[in-house]
């Protein structure tokens, strides 16, 4: 990671001093930098939001990723947000740029306006439902390395999730749907294991098999990140069938016998 990133992150930390304000989620050469700052946005009648940046090891020379998280909206909120605050991150030329972005958020009030809930919108975002996505791995050789970043990166998204070792290496996750997609971003992106020759490796033939609502017949089985191994399709259907999603598994079967 270079310098400026760490120069940043320590001058992040004197700013957002207050309690609970700042926190250093991850720092590896591998993966960079992950801080998050919870701050409030949008003048006098802000709105308290939860601020997620993944500053990669060639950051600033490309932008951090962003995730937003708030109790005062609802998902689709924090997504549209974010993207605007992507948009601003990738107008700006390439250089330590978190405080600049936090600060701008906070000044938008118009934003965080538009964005407010009413009455209904909160009636909406208590029926929001929760998503669900199963994912197939294609090798872990690195375990202790790759069931490290699962479980961390799936805490820091507000994610439960379950992976599943076996012939086909599954992974199944609930929580808000833009999480689950940035969780598939950082497999696609992040060094998470070694290939054949034991050089580090990004995971590029994750595949998605299932993303969608989680329906009423699929109970919210999944606590925290479950590791589990499993042997046969039997063993694998009844790891399912303990997470209360013996439906998702009869939709993602014909893709496990491919």
């Amino acid at each position: 990671m270079s310098d400026a990133a760490l120069e940043e992150v320590s001058v992040l930390s004197s700013i957002y001093c207050g309690e609970g304000e700042f926190q250093l989620i991850q720092q590896s050469a591998q993966d960079g930098l992950v801080v998050r700052i919870n701050s409030t946005v949008g003048g006098e009648r802000g709105l308290d939001v939860r601020l997620l940046f993944h500053l990669q090891p060639s950051y600033p020379s490309c932008p951090p990723a962003i995730s937003i998280s708030s109790t005062a909206l609802s998902r689709t909120q924090c997504h549209n947000i974010r993207q605007t605050l992507l948009d601003q991150a990738a107008a700006l030329p390439p250089e330590p740029m978190v405080h600049q972005l936090v600060e701008w958020l906070q000044q938008r009030v118009e934003l965080t306006e538009k964005f407010r809930g009413g009455e209904e919108e909160v009636k909406e975002r208590e029926g929001e439902e929760e998503w669900t996505a199963v994912l197939s791995l294609d090798h872990i050789r690195s375990r202790s390395r790759y069931i490290g970043l699962l479980e961390r990166w799936s805490r820091t998204l507000q994610l439960t999730g379950s992976l599943l070792l076996g012939q086909s290496i599954l992974v199944v996750l609930q929580g808000a749907r833009p999480n689950i997609k940035e969780f598939c971003r950082l497999l696609k992106t992040v060094k998470v294991d070694v290939d054949s020759s034991g050089k580090k490796c990004k995971e590029r033939m994750m595949r998605v098999l299932i993303e969608s609502p989680l329906s009423s017949s699929c109970g919210n089985g999944l606590q925290g990140f479950v590791v589990k191994n499993y042997e046969s399709l039997p063993e694998l259907a009844a790891a399912f069938q303990e997470i209360n999603m013996t439906e998702l598994y009869q939709q993602i079967l014909p893709s496990l016998r491919d």
